[in-house]
Order: C-alpha cells, then sequence, then structure tokens
C-alpha cells in the first residue's frame, strides 16, 4: 500500500524528558562499556579460563572501542594478579654460546646484580692484596726454596759423578751439556778428542752415555718437580683467594637459597675466579716493541660474572599488561645487538635485549591482528611460541644468508602469556577458515557490535559518555539539548532509529568539533546549535565531490529530469561512499522494448560493468514480468535496460524497483513521471524489500530537485521496510512539512504504479487477464502483440521450412531412381 510518510516518521528525536540533567556536570562519568554485553562475557570467559589455545581474538568494526576495553579490563585484572617472576641471563661457564636463563623472584634480578658487582669490585681490591702479605710470601718461598734444593741436589749429584769420571756439566743455549775433561780441567776440544786412542774414545763415549742418561733422568724429575711446584703454588692461590672470597660467595647462596639455579650459577663463578687469578693481579706494563710507541694495555675483561637483568618486574603491582602497536619480529622477541669495533661486530650476554613478549610473561599482551600479519616472520614465529610454550630469540635472517655467522643463541624462557589479537572481522575469518593452527591457538572470539538498542537506560549510559570525554578532553560541559543532538547523530550513524551507534570514536570527534565553535562563540555551555554547526561545518569540509556533481547536473552536463514525464525513464538513487563523506545521487535509469527473443539485456553486464549481485537482481526482474504478465502465453520479447551516464560499474539490488517500472513504462507506452525518484529491491513476487543508505538517497534526490525549484510535486519512493532507518536531516524534514517534498513508502511493486503514471494498477481476474484501462491491462496487452508478432514470424519460418523439406525429397527420390 502507497502511504505519504508524516514528519514523526522521518526522525527519532531525542526525547528531554530521558535526560533528567541541565549540563553534563551534573551526572557522573560512564565507568563501564555500554551495549557490549556479548563481548565482554567473552572477553571474561577468555581472559578467566587457564587452558592452552584459550587466546582471545576481539573483532569488531574500527571506532567501537575495542582497544580501550581491553586495556581497562586487563588493568583492572592484572591488578590483583600476583607480580610474575624475574629474568636474568649470566654467562654459561660450559657453553659460552648459550648464555643461562635463570630466574627469580620479582625484584630480586636487580639485588642480585648489584650483588655481582659488589662481589667483583671487593675481588679485584682484595684479590691482590692476598698476593703481597707475608705469610702468602712466606709460604710462596718456602716452596721455591724447597724445589730449588730438589733441583740443586739432583744436578750436584750428576756434577760429582761426571768430575769423578772427568767430565764437566756446562750450560748452553741450548740446555746442560755433558763434556770430557782433561787433567787440567779444561775441555776437551773436538780436535783433542779425535786424536785420542779408539779404545780410550769408546771408553770415553761409554761414559758419556751413561752419565747423559742420568742427566736426562736428573732433567725428568726436575720438570716433574716444576709441575708439583706449580700446582702447589696454584693451590697455594687458591686456598689463599678462598680464605677472602669464600665466605662471601657462602654469603650470597645463603641470599638465594630459594633458588634451584643461582647456587648453582655461584659456585661456577668461583671455580672460574680460581681458575682465572691472574686476572685479578696487578698487570705488568710491557715493553714497547718500537721506541716511543706504548701498546695498548689489555685489561682483563670481568663481564663474564656480571648479571643481565633481562626482565625485571620489580617496579609491577601485579601482573603486566603490554599493548603491542608496532609487532615486529624483533620487538616481539628480543634481540641480540651487536656492536662495532675495529670493523668487528661484537656481542655478548648483557647485550640481550627483551621484546614485548618476554615483559608480558605471567600477563597479558594486545597486540594489533593486521599490524602482526604485516610484519614478516611474527605471526608465524607467534604461532610457535605457544604451541612450544617457551620464548626463543633467535636471528631469523640466518637462513637467508649465504654464510652463516657465530652469534650468541640465549636459553629459552618458559612462555605463560594470554595473548589478546585485535582486528576486523574479516581478518578473523580469513584466519580462522584458511588457517588451520589458528583455530587451535585462539579458540575465544570476543565479537563486538556496532550498534546497541536506543533505551532509556542507554541513552543515559550515552550522557555519561559524553561527561567521561569532556572529563578526559577537558571539553565545556554540554547541555541537555546538546546531548539530545549527540544521541540523534548516533543514530543517523547506526541507520536506524532505535539503535545508536557503537562507533565512540566518531562521537568523540563530534564532542571535539562542538566544543570548538561553543569556544568559537564565546559560550561556557556547548549547546545544541553548536553540535549542529559542527555537523554542518564536517559536511562542507568533505562534500566538494558531492557539490561538483550537483554543478554538473545543474549545467546539464549530467542529464537528471526532476520535472514532466518521459515514457521507459525514471529516477534511480544510489550511494558514493569516500571513505569520510558518503552521499546519495540520483541515475538515469531507461529502458527500450521491441520484439525479439532475447530477452531482458542488462547493458551493464554485456559490458562487463555490472557486479554479481545486480545481475541477480535484473534474473529477478525478468522472473517477476513472467509471473505477472506471461500467465498464459509465453513473454517474448526483447528489451534492455542501462544506467546512462555510468562510466564506473554498478553493484547492488537498490535499482530493482526502479528498473522494473522503467520496463513496464517502456512495454506499455505510459510515460512516467521525473519528479519522483524511486529506491528498493524487490523478490520474485514484486514484494519491496528494505535497501541501505535510505536518508543519503533522499537528500541526494532533494538537493537535486533543489536546482530546479521545489514546486510540491518532488518526491522519493522507498520501500516501507526502511521507515526504521530514517534519519532525516532537518532540511528535508521542513520542506516534507511544509508540501514542498514528498516521501512515500511502499510495500509492493504495484504500489507505486499508481502515483508514476496516474493510472490504476489493476488487479488481476480469475482468467489471467487484468480490467481495461488499467495499467497492468495495457502492459499484459502489448507483450502479447509482441508474442504475437514473433509467432506469425515462427509461422512463416515454419512454412518456409516445410516446402523446403519436402523439395530434397523429391530430389532425393529422383537420384535414388538413377541409381538403380
Amino acid at each position: 500500500m502507497l502511504r505519504q510518510l508524516k514528519k514523526e516518521e522521518l526522525y527519532a528525536c531525542c526525547s528531554l524528558d530521558d535526560l533528567p540533567f541541565q549540563t553534563t556536570d551534573d551526572i557522573t562519568p560512564l565507568s563501564e562499556t555500554i551495549g557490549q554485553k556479548r563481548a565482554l562475557k567473552s572477553l571474561q570467559f577468555g581472559l578467566d579460563i587457564e587452558s592452552h589455545g584459550f587466546n582471545i581474538y576481539i573483532l569488531g568494526e574500527s571506532g567501537t572501542g575495542k582497544m580501550t576495553t581491553i586495556r581497562t579490563i586487563l588493568e583492572v585484572k592484572a591488578r590483583n594478579e600476583a607480580v610474575p617472576m624475574d629474568w636474568c641471563y649470566v654467562y654459561n661457564f660450559r657453553n659460552v654460546d648459550i648464555p643461562r636463563a635463570l630466574s627469580l623472584p620479582p625484584g630480586r634480578g636487580h639485588e642480585f646484580r648489584k650483588d655481582m658487582e659488589e662481589l667483583i669490585s671487593f675481588l679485584r681490591q682484595e684479590i691482590p692484596k692476598i698476593f703481597e702479605t707475608k705469610e702468602y710470601e712466606k709460604q710462596r718461598t718456602k716452596i721455591l726454596e724447597e724445589f730449588q734444593e730438589r733441583q740443586k741436589s739432583y744436578f750436584t749429584e750428576i756434577e760429582k759423578e761426571a768430575k769423578e769420571k772427568d767430565f764437566a756439566l756446562r750450560k748452553t743455549v741450548s740446555g746442560l751439556v755433558l763434556l770430557p775433561v782433561k787433567t787440567t780441567g779444561e775441555t776437551l776440544s773436538e780436535e783433542e778428542y779425535e786424536s785420542l786412542d779408539p779404545k780410550v774414545k769408546k771408553k770415553v763415549a761409554a761414559i758419556g752415555r751413561d752419565l747423559q742418561e742420568k742427566l736426562d733422568d736428573a732433567i725428568r724429575n726436575v720438570r716433574e718437580e716444576e709441575k708439583k711446584i706449580k700446582e702447589m703454588m696454584k693451590d697455594l692461590e687458591r686456598q689463599a683467594t678462598l680464605s677472602v672470597i669464600g665466605h662471601r660467595i657462602d654469603e650470597l647462596r645463603n641470599t638465594y637459597k630459594d633458588s634451584s639455579e643461582i647456587p648453582d650459577h655461584l659456585e661456577r663463578v668461583k671455580e672460574d675466579i680460581l681458575e682465572n687469578l691472574d686476572d685479578f693481579k696487578p698487570q705488568e706494563d710491557q715493553t714497547p716493541a718500537i721506541p716511543f710507541m706504548k701498546p695498548a694495555r689489555s685489561e682483563p675483561s670481568f663481564t663474564r660474572y656480571s648479571v643481565n637483568v633481562f626482565v625485571n618486574n620489580g617496579d609491577l603491582k601485579g601482573a603486566p599488561v603490554v599493548i603491542e602497536n608496532n609487532p615486529t619480529y624483533y620487538n616481539l622477541f628480543g634481540r641480540v645487538e651487536h656492536k662495532l669495533q675495529y670493523g668487528v661486530a661484537l656481542t655478548d650476554f648483557t647485550m640481550i635485549k627483551p621484546g614485548s613478549l618476554q615483559q608480558a610473561n605471567g600477563g597479558y599482551i594486545v597486540i594489533d591482528a593486521l599490524e602482526l600479519l604485516k610484519n614478516i616472520f611474527s605471526y608465524d614465529a607467534l604461532k610457535r611460541t605457544i604451541k612450544d610454550r617457551e620464548i626463543k630469540i633467535e636471528d631469523v635472517w640466518e637462513q637467508y644468508r649465504l654464510m652463516s655467522t657465530a652469534t650468541l643463541k640465549p636459553q629459552a624462557v618458559p612462555f605463560n602469556v594470554k595473548i589478546i589479537l585485535v582486528g576486523n572481522p574479516r581478518l578473523y575469518y580469513l584466519l580462522y577458515n584458511l588457517d588451520e593452527e589458528y583455530r587451535e591457538l585462539f579458540k575465544v572470539k570476543a565479537d563486538y557490535e556496532n550498534r546497541m538498542d536506543r533505551t532509556p537506560e542507554n541513552i543515559l549510559k550515552y550522557a555519561s559518555f559524553v561527561k567521561t570525554k569532556c572529563d578526559e578532553r577537558g571539553l565545556r560541559p554540554f547541555d541537555r539539548d546538546a546531548v539530545a543532538k549527540v544521541i540523534e547523530y548516533s543514530s543517523r550513524l547506526a541507520d536506524h532509529q532505535q539503535k545508536l551507534s557503537a562507533k565512540f570514536s566518531d562521537v568523540a570527534d563530534l564532542l571535539r568539533e562542538a566544543d570548538h565553535w561553543a569556544r568559537d562563540a564565546k559560550q561556557d555551555v556547548v549547546r545544541g546549535e553548536d553540535v549542529a554547526r559542527a555537523l554542518e561545518e564536517r559536511e562542507f569540509r568533505c562534500n566538494k565531490v558531492e557539490k561538483k556533481i550537483l554543478e554538473a547536473t545543474k549545467e546539464g552536463t549530467i542529464l537528471i529530469d526532476t520535472e514532466g514525464v518521459v515514457t521507459g525513464q525514471i529516477n534511480g538513487l544510489s550511494v558514493l561512499d569516500l571513505g569520510d563523506y558518503r552521499f546519495g545521487t540520483p541515475s538515469r535509469i531507461t529502458a527500450r522494448t521491441y520484439a525479439g527473443r532475447a530477452g531482458i539485456v542488462n547493458i551493464e553486464r554485456e559490458t562487463k560493468m555490472s557486479g554479481k549481485i545486480h545481475e541477480k537482481a535484473v534474473l529477478i526482474l525478468t522472473a517477476y514480468l513472467g509471473g505477472k504478465y506471461a500467465v498464459k502465453h509465453s513473454l517474448s520479447l526483447t528489451a534492455s535496460l542501462t544506467f546512462e551516464q555510468l562510466y564506473g560499474g554498478v553493484e547492488g539490488d537498490s535499482a530493482t524497483c526502479a528498473e522494473v517500472y522503467a520496463l513496464l513504462s517502456s512495454i506499455s507506452g505510459v510515460p512516467l513521471r521525473q519528479s519522483y525518484a524511486v529506491t528498493g529491491s524487490m523478490n520474485q513476487h514484486g514484494q519491496v524489500q528494505p535497501i541501505g543508505g535510505v536518508n543519503e538517497k533522499i537528500e541526494g534526490f532533494f538537493e537535486a530537485c533543489k536546482l530546479s525549484g521545489l514546486n510540491g510535486k518532488h518526491g522519493v519512493i522507498i520501500p516501507a521496510k526502511n521507515l526504521v532507518h530514517l534519519m532525516l536531516k532537518d532540511e528535508v524534514i521542513d520542506a516534507v512539512v511544509s508540501g514542498k517534498f514528498s516521501i512515500y513508502a511502499i510495500d509492493t511493486i504495484e504500489d507505486g504504479i499508481e502515483i508514476l503514471t496516474g493510472m490504476k494498477p489493476g488487479d488481476m481476474k480469475a482468467d489471467g487477464s487484468y480490467p481495461k484501462g488499467t495499467f497492468n491491462h495495457l502492459v499484459a496487452g502489448r507483450l502479447q502483440e509482441l508474442s504475437e508478432a514473433l509467432k506469425g514470424e515462427k509461422d512463416g519460418n515454419s512454412n518456409n521450412g516445410k516446402r523446403a523439406t519436402r523439395k530434397a525429397s523429391r530430389k532425393k527420390k529422383a537420384s535414388g531412381k538413377k541409381r538403380m
């Protein structure tokens, strides 16, 4: 049924009775998230469950407050949870390439590092003093004297025996040698030795070999004694050092006795100190090889005794909450840094730096899903970490190098983090359907709404939201009229009279803009007209393209008729979305019909400018015509439909009703009033279905009609199912109230025929015909004429075919007789 809409149906005003305050200063700020019951319940479940794989994906449109909500929830929840352990990296004395990870109670990591620094500082001062004490020197001297006495005894015996046998023990560059001597005590020269009697010479050689063997034995004994002396000296140094460091290390071991790893590390530190006591002794200056050039002094390094406090949770008051906005691989998993020294990249365990996962260990981390996927290696490494339950620091580029380089591979840290991904719905469903591992690792879905019910309770909460933003941003208070305008704007954003938008970022922007115009007007309170001006100014900043299209329409470059009647032509409505601004614009739709069997030709489809939904709509249109007008005879015609001056693509089914009217007008020859525009989808039974962007479409045609002047005959026909979506501008509503513009709602295609053509549509009789003088009678009659014209053509073609068949038969018989 055709129905002209009234003012009350075009806009849902916010009653001031629902706002029991004068300004937002009279109400309390919002302390909860509104309109997200499902999402909040999912988040609570996901955060409370401790089973593996129950990580969370928060999906929703941008601006719905996903990040703000999860941050607030986590801050409250984490405050009541235990502070996780500190993590430190220390030198691995058994495998220097794999630094050792140690865990300590929160805050103890910093203490342990400080204790180790104090220990090394103490040892560097005290150990050198040990080797300067009289007691140490006394024991050292005693050991050396004993060694010298034993050494002297060995060589004294050899020297005595050699003298008795006319040999002498001499020191040379190559060592100790035995030489035969004369009775005078002088060594025998080589010539003298060669001149000896062979028997004497043989005897001298035998004595020399015997003495040499004894000398070799003595030298071996001395060397064994030297080794023993070295061990004794080393033991002396160890014992002397232990007297100083033993109790200090025991104190540290007792301090950290609750740790299962630190006492073992301290024992390894002690053994390393005792093995490298020379590092603690004063370093002597080396004589330069080149005069006047002093070589660089090589100082011993004590870095291996340091402690790298990798994660320090000492300042936390609960579990950590990390918001990672740039989830690169190294930002998430940490890195091993290097420093250049003389052109060489050097590193050690103190240069291991944590990532956000290590910092969030024992707590929560929130990651932007899109940014995670944009960063190479991050997503796959994150899944591995969840599955393996440990965080590894790796050089991910190593596999791509032509030559592998030696680097540190720190010991992995146990992983215990609840991961919350935040992203849009499309990304969620892509991951869920294309990545099997994702389903096992992110089992909790928190789906954010983009709209909420416009109830009195939610209206008050929306007012509290306005109050919250005023306090956070330092804005002026909003009076009741301003809050009412904000709520009405929210319904416009939601495209629903009984809904409010959950895209709070857009609403917050409006609040700041309204505050600016209130300040510009030197007002202490933001009023309703300030909100209205903010909306007008925003539209003016963004509507350049819309105004250019209207200018082209006024100039006649874009052909749009808003007066008169035309056969087979109607004004359809479409919406252009530029991202920051959306507006409606009329489009001329035309149809031509003539005899033929091609059916309805969608010109956009033939030129590959039509989308799938639009192609489906044309097929539905064809089915409707067949069911409506071809009950007793076939539907035989050729018709073409097109959007005139369309140079881009067309998609959607909201022009189906307009296309039907244009096609029926072309078939019947009845012109359509051009002062009306039509929008609406339909099904095969002719029932009109709702469409999107109804407000923008109405306002777009209204602006086009203003170009030629509103005369009371202009209007728009929309689906009745779209009435709940109407939130029109004041200018359009005022024109409707004054009778200059009309808006009609229809439930079926036939409801709009009379207002467009001036003719009754006509109901189908029992025999399938329509009453004379009705629009449907003209359509049915014209279709029958087209069908009969094609039928006559078909009969003529059939007779010609029969004559050709008989002629061919006679030729066949004649040829057969000839063969016989």
